[in-house]
């Protein structure tokens, strides 16, 4: 039981080290603002909305442009720069975003 314990609470220590800082995300977020919005919400067609973004799926989309398993002219160049923890401050921060969707009038 004791091992169990100190299992868990070693989890939760190391989680807590290795949690996303929004605040950072919020600064970083300045040079996405240029294509997806100040506030995630994309003007062009082109560039997706990332306000209300799954952080895994934000982190993966980032991390497979760095890789090379998806393309894209501007965003191949600009993933290069970013560590894994501004990836993971950036996706904490448009995750933190609350979307709400209005369904249409049929």
């Amino acid at each position: 039981m004791k091992i169990v314990a100190i299992f868990c609470l070693g989890f939760i220590l190391s989680s807590q080290s290795l949690a996303a800082d929004i605040e950072n995300g919020k600064k970083l977020s300045s040079q996405c603002s240029v294509c997806h919005g100040k506030n995630g919400i994309s003007k062009y067609p082109e560039a997706p909305n990332l306000a209300g973004m799954s952080s895994l799926y934000f982190e993966k989309s980032i991390v497979d442009y760095q890789k090379g398993e998806r393309h894209d002219r501007r965003m191949s160049l600009i993933a290069q720069n970013l560590t894994l923890e501004q990836i993971k401050d950036l996706a904490a921060w448009y995750a933190s975003f609350e979307i709400t969707v209005k369904m249409p009038e049929l």
